[in-house]
């Protein structure tokens, strides 16, 4: 790419191609107390040592019996509470059983406590039952020897229970990526300091920061980069020393005071500068060299360059499409792409952008999409009060009532 010239778009699914191939994941794994794992991806499969549930058991609180003796009075031999170990039932009895306990040896069936009744001390079922009804089969759930969990699971609140299931005390994870993090441009100030004339907050860098960090990665937060050449080059210097990635938002424009193009070129080299979508379109990536052989973290080699856009909303989606597969790849991954659902639109679309569109938008109560009414790349409500992005193909119009690809944030933010 030469200075001076207007950078051609490329499509955003050749960008993401482009990149995913460019990734290996990362060497090096962490072991994680199961109860401290969530976000982690999976560095190896977990195998059961056991089988889920270990015994057959109850599904509820009622009486353990033969069905083949279902027909007659049962005396009730014996009582079966969660965690104790039963006797063998003989034939013509029946056990009182609670919700997770273990089946006497030699019981097949449960009847529940709302379709029985004690008279004299004997057991009457008063609704038809069905042989091994209500009863939990051993290894039903998992059994000994299968793979709970497949290397590069990413790691939720229910894969975490499975694995406890399982009984594993700790598990085997990627290490986190680490990521560092800078913003551009001397208009930025940090909350909390008083804001003068022609100066704005900076937000990318909370929810940047949010995004990695929900992401499993490791932070190296540098803060602001003042909008010189030299500070710019040596911030990357700094970041690609201590980094596997380099994160920034703004300066990868064409303005004369959008110095990372060639603070990039000059330490590394810029592989792509601008993406056809909308918002979204100043986004680059390139390497960094890093500074020593011994290094940290990879010694010597390079660290990866992604540049954001300096707009919020721009900054955000740019994330979520882009460089969020980027890093679950790094961390090895299995699945890298959001899940989207086909949605009503409830709104009509004439005049579609030539670039790829992502709207914020929201499900109404008729279960179509509403759109918010400012879709402008600094508009940050937007995002805070859409449910998800709807994906709209590069000059594909449409009207109320057509199917569109709707993106929940639910799976962009998890």
């Amino acid at each position: 790419m030469s200075d001076g010239k207007k950078p051609a778009l490329i499509a955003l699914d050749d960008v993401l191609a482009s990149l995913l191939a460019q990734m290996t994941p990362l060497t090096g794994t962490d072991t994680v107390a199961t109860v401290e794992a969530r976000g982690r991806v999976l560095a190896a499969d977990l195998v059961s040592p056991v089988d889920v549930p270990p015994e057959d058991n109850s599904a509820m609180d009622g009486y353990a019996l033969r069905f083949a003796d279902l027909a007659a009075p049962l005396p009730v031999t014996q009582r079966v509470p969660a965690g104790s170990v039963p006797v063998p039932l003989p034939p013509g009895e029946a056990a009182r059983i609670f919700t997770g306990a273990q089946l006497p040896p030699g019981a097949d069936t449960v009847v529940m406590q709302e379709h029985a009744e004690l008279v004299d001390g004997r057991l009457r079922v008063t609704q038809p039952a069905r042989a091994g009804q209500h009863v939990r089969r051993r290894g039903e759930d998992v059994r000994t020897g299968s793979v709970v969990l497949p290397a590069g699971t990413r790691l939720d609140a229910v894969s975490l229970g499975l694995a406890a299931t399982a009984g594993a005390a700790q598990l085997t994870v990627a290490r986190r990526p680490r990521v560092a993090l800078f913003s551009t441009g001397d208009e930025l100030v940090m909350p909390g300091q008083p804001l003068p004339p022609g100066a704005i907050y900076n937000s990318n860098r909370f929810t940047l920061r949010a995004l990695l960090e929900g992401l499993g990665c490791e932070v190296v937060d540098l803060g602001i980069v003042p909008d010189r050449l030299d500070a710019t080059r040596a911030a990357l210097r700094d970041a690609a020393s201590r980094a596997d990635v380099i994160v920034t938002s703004g300066g990868v424009s064409v303005g004369e005071e959008d110095h990372l193009k060639p603070a990039v070129q000059a330490e590394g080299r810029l592989d792509l500068w601008s993406v056809a979508i909308k918002p979204g379109k100043p986004f680059a990536y390139g390497k960094v060299r890093r500074p020593g052989a011994s290094a940290e973290p990879g010694g010597e080699g390079e660290a990866h360059f992604i540049g954001l856009p300096g707009n919020p909303v721009s900054s955000l989606v740019t994330f979520l499409v882009l460089v969020r597969p980027v890093l679950l790849k790094l961390q090895g991954a299995t699945q890298l792409a959001p899940r989207g659902y086909r949605v009503a639109a409830g709104f009509d679309w004439p005049k579609p952008d030539k670039r790829r569109e992502f709207m914020r938008v929201r499900l109404d109560e008729a279960g179509g999409l509403a759109l918010f009414g400012n879709q402008s790349s600094g508009v940050l409500t937007s995002a805070f009060w859409a449910d998800g992005l709807l994906d709209n193909p590069a000059g594909q119009a449409f009207a109320k009532g057509d199917s569109v690809r709707f993106i929940p944030f639910a799976e962009l933010l998890a």
